[in-house]
């Protein structure tokens, strides 16, 4: 059956936030026109990124899938304010939550566009290693309604998709956490966006991964202070 055009990402704006890892900017790319050739995509880059800036930069010339690069310095909340300024520098209806080490499953849309059902304004989408992704109580990424972020956004700043408190690690949780205690919330198992993460053993790991527990300590230690907010 032939893919309609929202299935092919007509409605979908591909945030990708960027840190380092130029290496992964044009197997990412391929993936997504593989998969989701209609699907507009938005680089945001820390300025001092030289190497990574010049491969996006590359691959927007070369004009594969509609594309463009939003240059956002690096501080504390990293992730999170690129998803944020990517939210705000695109208007289509559906925001992925991306990162630079994932791979699409061809189709992985429709399964995500089916669970978007009135009411529901973020859908998990499955990675295929974490447990509490494959048991459906967690995304690493997801797709975010507009009109969730617009209505809603995080649990108390209107317009936000993330909060930008966390280092990197649980802005993922929070995002689910509070759309869950809303109601809002949905899970869509066949939609695979792997994550080719070392943990799974498909990555090597770099000196980004060897710093995470230091900001997996911040980022529990916030979200346990914050929790309340939604429970």
């Amino acid at each position: 059956m032939t893919a309609t055009a929202a299935e092919l990402g007509a409605d979908l704006t591909i945030v990708v936030p960027m840190l380092d890892r130029p290496w992964r900017v044009r197997p990412l790319i391929q993936s997504i026109w593989t998969a989701t050739p209609l699907a507009e995509v938005v680089w945001c880059c820390t300025p001092t990124d030289r190497l990574v800036i010049a491969e996006i930069d590359q691959v927007i010339r070369e004009r594969q899938v509609e594309q463009r690069r939003i240059d956002v310095p690096y501080q504390r909340g990293d992730y999170a304010r690129k998803i944020n300024t990517g939210y705000r520098h695109s208007d289509r209806a559906l925001l992925l939550t991306g990162a630079c080490d994932i791979q699409f499953r061809p189709g992985w849309l429709a399964y995500v566009l089916a669970e978007l059902v009135v009411g529901i304004g973020v859908v998990g989408t499955n990675d295929g290693h974490s447990p509490r992704v494959l048991a459906g109580e967690h995304a690493t990424h997801s797709v975010v309604a507009r009109w969730y972020a617009d209505t809603y956004g995080t649990i108390d700043q209107p317009r936000q998709v993330l909060h930008e408190g966390y280092w990197h690690e649980f802005s993922d949780d929070e995002l689910c956490a509070t759309a869950q205690s809303r109601g809002a919330w949905a899970y869509a198992r066949e939609a695979l966006v792997e994550h080719l993460h070392p943990d799974h053993g498909l990555a090597l790991e770099d000196a980004l991964h060897r710093a995470r527990p230091a900001r997996m300590r911040q980022g529990r230690r916030l979200f346990r202070q914050r929790e309340h907010l939604w429970t």
